[in-house]
């Protein structure tokens, strides 16, 4: 079975998913094909590719595969133009983005979603979801002209983004206090107190209310600081919607909001390295057409029929 890896469409979307120091692992590496130039960002030439029995094509002939991994496969720009039959595998988000549903559906095709995959209870992605939250703490703080030293910083979550967060935070000697589900009331109430406000929640897509709303946000000090690593609309934080690399700040209510949806590309060299590890080790399965029970913990359409029953909730970017 033929698996594509085509240079992600996505605005400023860096990572890739496989690299030549993870090909020694492929049973079958003359299967893969790679999009000219895919490794180009990262300085790794196509030749790397090929000698290790892969091959490399043109954008055409790589969305002709049976199988396509992307990382940000559900913002793919040609989603809509695959064969009926063909299957992805990437951070999928369908849950949270009806057209993407909606294209899995119209277009008969098969996704394994990033978001749902999980090894012994960990998220297979777990590294790369710290790295949003590292690198989004970074980011937001150069975007507002400060550092974090001596900020009174609150973070909600404990996740693997939150650590991430909160490990760059006190590293950078924030004082931090961790928030959870169970203290959102407390949050609410100590809000006013803090400069900055990190928000790492995987959130849960039935609820109709906010952690914070945006009369919450409004009782926060002027010129505070919103870092939304989750980046749901008007999910956890209701004055949050999704911003990009080349505009990743808003201002609502007096206060800087940072949104960006898909922080571990700022550190795309670091990000590949993880995903390229993990993905590695689904590619023969895919290959093969014989998936572990992780692999099809993640499966979430079929041939165009959604197979997920489970509440809908999303971990990774």
């Amino acid at each position: 079975m033929s698996i594509g890896f085509p240079i992600p469409s996505k605005e400023h979307e860096s990572r890739r998913a496989l690299l030549p120091s993870d090909l020694a692992v492929i049973e079958r590496p003359q299967d893969l094909v790679f999009e000219r130039g895919y490794g180009d960002i990262l300085g790794i030439t196509d030749e790397r590719y090929t000698r290790t029995g892969a091959r490399t094509g043109s954008r055409t002939e790589v969305l002709a595969c049976a199988s396509i991994v992307d990382p940000k496969v559900g913002d793919a720009d040609y989603l809509g133009s695959l064969a009926p039959g063909t299957t992805i595998f990437g951070w999928v988000h369908a849950a949270e983005n009806p057209e993407v549903a909606d294209a899995l559906t119209k277009g008969g095709l098969t996704a394994y979603a990033w978001e749902h995959l999980y090894e012994d209870g960990r998220h297979v992605f777990w590294r790369n979801n710290q790295l949003a939250g590292e690198a989004a703490v970074l980011h937001a703080f150069l975007c507002q002209g400060r550092m974090p030293q001596g900020q009174r910083v609150a973070v909600i979550g404990r996740g693997d983004t939150a650590l991430g967060a909160i490990g760059v935070l006190e590293g950078l000697s924030a004082n931090v206090t961790v928030y959870q589900r169970r203290t959102e009331a407390l949050l609410r109430k100590e809000l006013p107190s803090f400069d900055v406000v990190v928000n790492c929640v995987m959130w849960d897509l039935t609820r109709t209310d906010h952690i914070l709303s945006r009369d919450d946000v409004a009782r926060m000090r002027p010129g505070s600081l919103i870092i939304d690593v989750s980046c749901d609309e008007a999910g956890a934080i209701e004055t949050s919607h999704p911003t990009t690399i080349d505009h990743p700040t808003y201002t609502v209510e007096g206060i800087l909001h940072y949104a960006v949806d898909h922080t571990p590309s700022l550190v795309y060299g670091t990000a590949s390295e993880a995903i390229s590890a993990a993905v590695a080790r689904y590619v023969n399965e895919l290959s093969r057409g014989r998936h572990s029970k992780a692999l099809e913990g993640g499966l979430i359409v079929r041939d165009g029929v959604p197979v997920r029953r489970r509440t809908p909730r999303s971990a990774g970017n």
